[in-house]
């Protein structure tokens, strides 16, 4: 193993020098110029470990509407990504049968009105009884409930904005059939956005309402944080999750739909970082060049994740060891060096 790491190690150096030679650079190590470097020593430092945990960015307020009675769209004056403000008319449905019972029902009030007014004057002179004046009086009252009925079905007639938004998607289309429990429209409003997790239960405890939280999103270079808004109280018997909504930031790159990490701290632990500009990549292996008594010197090792601007180091390097920070692709193994 100890050979085929200097072999590795003789065939970087070469790769190196030969990268930075000229016709007149000189072949050993030790004649090439002393370069000033920036160095910084390797620490062991904690950091807090974390679970990511899957999630989806999604509007605070969205809603999916629907027909309150049957009847074919007649117009639809929507496209996507639609701004439409509160009250807006989404759709309109076909309302002859409803238009007709509304004419009936008004045509059975003005007939019951004047029935029950006669009655009225008739109580008066005491030329109907009390029991005719009181049937009179309940048909009247029917039939005003069912001109309020009719009127309150052909309301429904129009599907309305419930607040500003945008329309996000359409179900359906001018002349498609309406009826109850039939989607026509979704919108949201995507200036306030939350995010979605399902977290396992195992990890659940560390979680807290109103708790600020790091993620991230792939469109994002950097993470976000958002406020724990929401727990959901009970577990889910079949995933063994639990639902936790987030309050986010606003973002220009954030939209709703987009796949996004949880990062939920569960401890801390101690790991030795150096600068990820320190940590060299050449083809499958990783390299740090270290200096030692004022000379480079090229280690292979191994990085675990990335923390912020540092790198974790696994094995290849020893706490106290001074890595190159800065154009360490420029120096060849063995070569002289002066701290700036």
């Amino acid at each position: 193993m100890a050979g085929l790491l200097g072999l590795a190690f003789a065939a970087l150096a070469g790769l190196l020098a030969g990268c930075n030679n000229k016709e007149t650079h000189p072949t050993n190590a030790q004649e090439l110029p002393a370069l000033s470097v920036h160095t910084q020593t390797v620490e062991s430092k904690k950091f807090t470990s974390v679970e990511e945990v899957v999630g989806t960015v999604r509007a605070k307020l969205r809603a999916t509407l629907e027909a309150k009675v049957s009847g074919r769209i007649v117009k639809m004056p929507l496209v996507l990504g639609q701004r439409v403000k509160a009250g807006q008319l989404l759709a309109r449905l076909d309302a002859a049968e409803i238009a007709a019972r509304l004419e009936q029902a008004q045509a059975g009030l003005e007939q019951a009105e004047r029935d029950w007014k006669r009655n009225s004057a008739l109580l008066e002179q005491k030329a109907v009884t009390r029991s005719d004046y009181d049937t009179a009086n309940s048909r009247y009252l029917v039939a005003k409930a069912a001109v309020a009925e009719a009127q309150a079905m052909m309301a429904y007639v129009e599907v309305l904005a419930p607040f500003d938004g945008v329309v996000t998607k359409k179900w359906v289309d001018r002349g498609d059939l309406a009826a109850p429990g039939k989607p026509l429209v979704e919108m949201e409003e995507p200036s306030a956005l939350q995010l979605e997790a399902d977290v396992p239960v195992a990890i659940g405890a560390h979680i807290q309402d109103g708790a600020r939280l790091a993620l991230r999103v792939d469109t994002l270079e950097h993470e976000l944080s958002g406020t724990v808004s929401e727990v959901a109280p009970t577990a889910d018997p079949l995933s063994r999750t639990f639902q936790v909504k987030l309050d986010l930031p606003e973002a220009p790159a954030l939209r709703s739909g987009q796949f996004a990490r949880l990062l939920v701290p569960v401890g801390e632990s101690l790991s030795m970082r150096v600068p990820a500009s320190a940590v060299l990549q050449r083809g499958q292996m990783e390299l740090v060049m270290a200096v030692e008594n004022r000379h480079a010197r090229l280690h292979l090792v191994k990085t675990g994740r990335r923390i912020g601007q540092e790198m974790e180091i696994l094995s290849g390097l020893d706490a106290g060891d001074a890595v190159v920070v800065e154009d360490a692709a420029q120096l060849v193994d063995g070569q002289p060096v002066m701290l700036k």
